[in-house]
């Protein structure tokens, strides 16, 4: 199956799966990809119109994974999302120098004279100017090193002050599952009226969404990686253990009617909500590969929907904005946050 692109704005188009890169960061966890393996399996999902990828300047080595592919795979169609996360110590001080410096690296790392798409990451909405920072990114767009400009984890109302100072945003990144819906309601009439599409991660919930779980103790202790980590919280934050546990089984059993498993229900409900333009999926494996594109020959019923919304009853998600527990310094997630991983960075020689 090939699959099937959505417009983020003009006549750039993407798939509606995107290939996460943090898992393949520095720190994310004991992980290493072996290039070569790695590569054939990206290669796989080329054939299946798969050709996006996401990453940031602070997931250390991932840009200069994916560059490392494209010098590999010279002439093939790839396209390529990052990030510009400025440090939260930067964020007063923050200019224009600063935004060049950084996105210059990118370009640098990922081999190429154009980003296809940067997303501003700003840590705190009350240091620094973050409209600033977006009108910076959109002169280097009319400049010719981006081709387009977004945004990620940024609440509706920093989505409409950057809307109103002149920048065309094509996209907003948020956590988006159906362990946590901070983004349905207003958010998403928000994003619709604004023109932003919503690219969506963490739809598995780092790989709890999935049969592994289902049935299992809540883990104690040490997780395997980062991932698990953050969505630990999330699901102590949205219903607890218990809940988590029945909506598995209800995910299992509308898995069961249509052959696939949990983490394919889980991303293709993340896919039909509304204004979600495509999901961002870490495929560390070819056989996470193969199951992540049977997602997008599911179809939902309404039965399954149904059921899918009582068991979401007892599991209400964590509450608020998007990504506001996590900007909360005296909460649980920003426990976990790395903020200042850009003065972390090697620099690369210019071209």
């Amino acid at each position: 199956m090939t699959a099937p692109r959505v417009a983020l704005g003009g006549n750039y188009d993407i798939p509606r799966i995107v290939i996460g890169g943090w898992q393949f960061a520095d720190g994310h966890s004991g992980y290493a990809p072996d290039p070569d393996t790695l590569f054939r399996q990206w290669d796989e999902l080329a054939e299946h119109g798969v050709d996006t990828f996401d990453c940031a300047d602070i997931y250390t080595g991932v840009e200069a994974l994916i560059g490392a592919y494209r010098r590999a795979r010279p002439g093939r169609r790839m396209q390529v999302h990052t990030k510009f996360v400025p440090d939260r110590a930067a964020l007063a001080t923050l200019d224009r120098s600063y935004v060049e410096r950084v996105i210059h690296r990118s370009r640098e790392r990922l081999g190429v004279d154009v980003l296809d798409l940067v997303q501003l990451h700003w840590w705190d909405y009350a240091s620094g100017d973050m409209v600033e920072a977006a009108l910076a990114l959109d002169a280097l767009r009319r400049e010719g090193a981006i081709r387009h400009v977004g945004v990620t984890n940024t609440d509706a109302a920093h989505v409409q002050a950057i809307v109103a100072a002149g920048v065309s945003l094509a996209s907003n990144q948020v956590q988006y599952s159906l362990l946590d819906r901070r983004p349905q309601g207003a958010f998403t009439d928000v994003m619709r009226d604004s023109r932003v599409a919503i690219l969506s991660y963490g739809s598995v919930a780092g790989g709890f969404l999935s049969d592994r779980w289902l049935g299992a103790p809540e883990p104690v202790g040490d997780l395997d990686n980062r991932s698990l980590v953050k969505y630990r919280l999330v699901i102590g934050e949205g219903g607890g253990w218990a809940a988590f546990q029945r909506c598995l089984r209800v995910l299992s059993e509308v898995a069961g009617h249509h052959g696939v498993q949990i983490a394919n229900v889980a991303q293709r409900w993340v896919l039909e909500q509304r204004g979600v333009a495509a999901a961002i999926v870490g495929m560390r494996s070819a056989a996470s590969a193969e199951g992540t594109m049977r997602t997008l020959s599911l179809e939902l019923n309404d039965g399954d929907r149904s059921a899918i919304a009582a068991a979401l009853a007892f599991l209400p998600g964590p509450p608020g904005d998007v990504y506001a527990l996590e900007r909360d310094l005296d909460g649980r997630h920003a426990a976990i946050m790395k903020y200042d991983l850009q003065a972390r960075q090697p620099e690369v020689r210019r071209r």
